[in-house]
């Protein structure tokens, strides 16, 4: 009953059940009083889709984080009339006792309750208003549902110091349940007597007690006749149970397959034994012994085996007492057995650790109900992706998502599945993946990253996120991902490698994506948290790539985003900005960073006056002469001061240096350059550049927008003739030429600049008719 991650597109049935669970107000129901939620009177819906509603609702609860859960939820189906129930899957913590009692007046057919440690004794008696209707029931792991809360009698005194005591309920039987033929008590709490619980059921026909001990299971011959199915996980047995199994002739699954680790089993499996289950269980066609020790061997000696191609013949098996099987079975559970291994089984499917094949076997069988044995799985696929290639990829992708997403709470499974996640990721397998999975991959990961507060969890969240396209892929999740990468930083005590990712993350985030996500995100405390990392490693006086990676984020954060360009300066920028020039004078990717985002301040012409000290200027203009990083650092210095010079002399307010003296000092910079430099820089636009030439209070800034116009256009020809056409920067260029105040070296450049664009635009013309 697992829903599998699938890769085809979700179906209409699919896409509007989830798009009324998310506006249940706006589409099916209304709000009462303004707190309880009540079905529209005018609807009537059947239980195909009631049962979507309620499955897709415990799964929304259950693996997505921004979805809330209604208090209310269903009471919306507490009226046949007008919706109906059939088949419902509930799981974990969601269902309580009162959401059972509100649907008591369905007719259910199945029920599945998965470790629903909630429910109650009282929810026992809601379950004997389905008993004249149901024919499938889960109480799987519901480890409170035979306790009933009982008041004891005495002193009040005693009543607030022990107000309530947890009774085992002794007397409910599943009388009257004519029709139940599913039956799954797994995990049933110590002290029911399942003899007598079960012993009013005529006729059962698949019975799961996984987790119980019980010493005699003679009872079970009552359904000789009718039973198909019987599981005994981690059932210590012993000769008794072997004679009484033996004897369910109808049986065609059985599974008494265990956890090796569990705890000490008595119980060795013999040759005899499997003969016998061959001889009597004629029909079977499942078997499950994984995690068995064998204490004699059962195999076929290696020189008998006919090698060759690998058989599924019976005849031909490795393992003797399956040379007795009519036809090979269906499926063969040999998970942590040295069966497995074997080279001809009788069986299509074989769970088992011999190889991929096997190992996804295992995960799928096992995922719902065995996570401890599933994480051991998983970690045989995690050295599978890692070490050779996965074969089965989209199959291995499905089965580890849903597994992440049904044991969301599980370390072992959270760390062992975002481990192979990580692998089954990288870019080798990109092209077998579609942007569904891929998005199905983001979701679990951002679940487990929010759930999860541990060291590898974390990082093998944040590696495995690095495999995307970054920010395209994670757009859908924009929010969501930098609030919880921003978590991480935050937090006091910070794993050193985890940070690293997660800076190249956030930086990674803000590259290439449109203001108002910028905005956002500046919002949440970007600004504020990238300061706060830079400020740690000038304390540590380290200048790494945590530190990089911070100034190249704030520098993308603050691309024509005026609002962070201000929190820059709300929050002490400047003052971190000469301390990391004072404490790191040689770093020039650090010095290119700093300026790239002193750029942006720079624009905003609100923002500019707080730029105007002599201290700021002096550095700006020394920075006019540095070598580091090609021309970068000398090239954004002079864009910075080339706005500052821009707001006119009478926005010079200070007396050192002189205006004059930083004017002849940028000239000098800009011919010192290289026109042919490769650039370290990404323009979205040249809106802030182009708004430099029509003027005439500043002819060196209008001078080293042209400059940089040209060696754009000259050296990245097909990314910018393009931008600077489509911004109209042509006739602007044009209006310069005839400007009197414009310098000649500048109007020759411009003119190069035209020349450029209308070459490329000739070359790239559509001449086929």
């Amino acid at each position: 009953s697992l829903k599998m991650a699938s890769d085809s597109p979700e179906s209409l049935m699919t896409l509007c059940t989830d798009y009324c669970l998310r506006n249940l107000e706006g589409t099916l129901c209304y709000l009462l009083d303004n707190e309880t939620l009540r079905l529209h009177p005018d609807i009537f819906l059947p239980s195909e889709i009631c049962d979507k509603l309620v499955n897709e609702y415990v799964e929304l609860v259950k693996t997505d984080s921004v979805f809330e859960p209604h208090e209310s939820f269903f009471t919306l189906f507490s009226d046949p009339r007008s919706t109906r129930l059939a088949r419902i899957h509930l799981r974990e913590q969601i269902v309580q006792d009162q959401d059972l009692e509100a649907i008591r007046k369905q007719d259910l057919v199945e029920l599945y309750l998965t470790n629903c440690e909630k429910l109650t004794a009282k929810s026992l008696q809601t379950l004997v208003s389905f008993s004249h209707t149901l024919i499938s029931l889960s109480l799987f792991g519901c480890c409170n549902i035979f306790y009933e809360e009982e008041n004891p009698g005495g002193c009040e005194d005693d009543c607030l110091v022990n107000p309530t005591r947890q009774v085992l309920v002794k007397d409910f039987t599943f009388e009257g349940f004519s029709r139940l033929r599913f039956l799954n008590l797994g995990r049933l709490i110590e002290g029911v007597n399942v003899e007598t619980l079960l012993r009013p059921l005529a006729s059962l026909a698949a019975l799961d007690l996984s987790g119980i001990q019980l010493n005699d299971v003679g009872f079970l011959t009552q359904w000789k006749d009718s039973l198909v199915s019987l599981v005994l996980y981690n059932m210590d047995l012993s000769e008794e149970h072997i004679q009484v199994i033996a004897q369910l002739r109808k049986l065609r699954h059985l599974d008494i397959s265990r956890d090796h680790l569990s705890s000490y089993y008595k119980f060795k499996l013999t040759r005899r034994v499997l003969n016998l289950f061959v001889e009597n269980l004629v029909n079977l066609t499942s078997l499950d012994i994984s995690g068995h020790t064998m204490l004699e061997n059962c195999t076929i000696p290696s020189m008998e085996e006919k090698m060759g191609q690998t058989s599924i013949e019976p005849a031909k098996s490795s393992i003797a007492p399956f040379r007795g099987l009519k036809r090979p079975l269906q499926f063969l559970g040999l998970f942590e057995t040295s069966l497995c291994r074997l080279t001809h089984i009788p069986a299509y499917k074989v769970s088992g650790d011999k190889n991929e094949e096997q190992v996804l076997n295992a995960i799928e069988a096992y995922t719902e109900h065995r996570p401890e044995i599933t994480s051991r799985a998983i970690n045989l696929l995690f050295d599978i992706a890692r070490i050779e290639r996965c074969s089965q990829l989209l199959r291995a992708l499905q089965l580890v998502i849903t597994a992440l997403k049904c044991h969301k709470d599980d370390k072992n499974i959270q760390v062992t599945g975002s481990a192979a996640l990580f692998y089954l990721t990288n870019s080798e397998y990109r092209m077998e993946q579609s942007v569904k999975l891929r998005r199905q991959v983001i979701q679990v990961v951002l679940n487990g990253m929010e759930s999860y507060q541990e060291v590898t969890v974390q990082r093998n969240c944040c590696l495995t996120l690095c495999n995307f396209s970054i920010p395209e892929e994670l757009e859908f999740q924009y929010r969501r991902v930098n609030e919880l990468l921003l978590n991480i930083l935050n937090q006091s005590r910070q794993d050193e490698s985890i940070q690293r990712i997660a800076v190249h993350l956030c930086n990674a985030l803000v590259c290439q994506v449109d203001n108002d996500h910028k905005e956002a995100v500046g919002k949440m405390g970007f600004v504020m948290t990238m300061l706060k990392l830079i400020q740690k490693k000038l304390a540590d006086k380290t200048c790494d790539q945590v530190m990089e990676f911070s100034w190249s984020a704030l520098w993308n954060i603050t691309d024509e985003t005026p609002d962070n360009c201000e929190m820059f300066l709300n929050y002490s920028g400047m003052k971190l900005f000469l301390e990391c020039l004072k404490e790191f004078p040689e770093k020039q990717e650090l010095h290119r960073n700093m300026l790239g985002l002193l750029g942006n301040v720079a624009e905003v012409k609100e923002l500019r006056p707080q730029l105007m000290t002599s201290q700021f200027i002096s550095v700006f203009s020394n920075l006019l002469e540095s070598k580091a990083d090609g021309i970068e650092v000398s090239y954004n210095a002079c864009g910075v001061l080339s706005h500052i010079m821009f707001d006119g002399p009478e926005a010079w307010g200070i007396c050192e240096p002189h205006r004059e003296e930083v004017v002849k000092r940028m000239w000098a910079a800009i011919q010192s350059w290289d026109i042919n430099s490769r650039r370290n820089i990404n323009y979205r636009s040249f809106e802030p550049i182009l708004r430099l030439l029509p003027q005439g209070i500043s002819p060196v800034s209008q001078h080293w927008a042209t400059w940089a116009l040209y060696n754009l256009v000259s050296v990245y020809p097909d990314k910018y003739c393009p931008l600077l056409i489509k911004e109209g920067g042509i006739p602007l260029l044009k209006d310069m030429i005839k400007m009197a105040s414009a310098r000649q070296e500048t109007k020759e450049m411009a003119r190069k600049v035209i020349e450029h664009c209308s070459n490329f635009k000739e070359e790239n013309m559509d001449t086929s008719r």
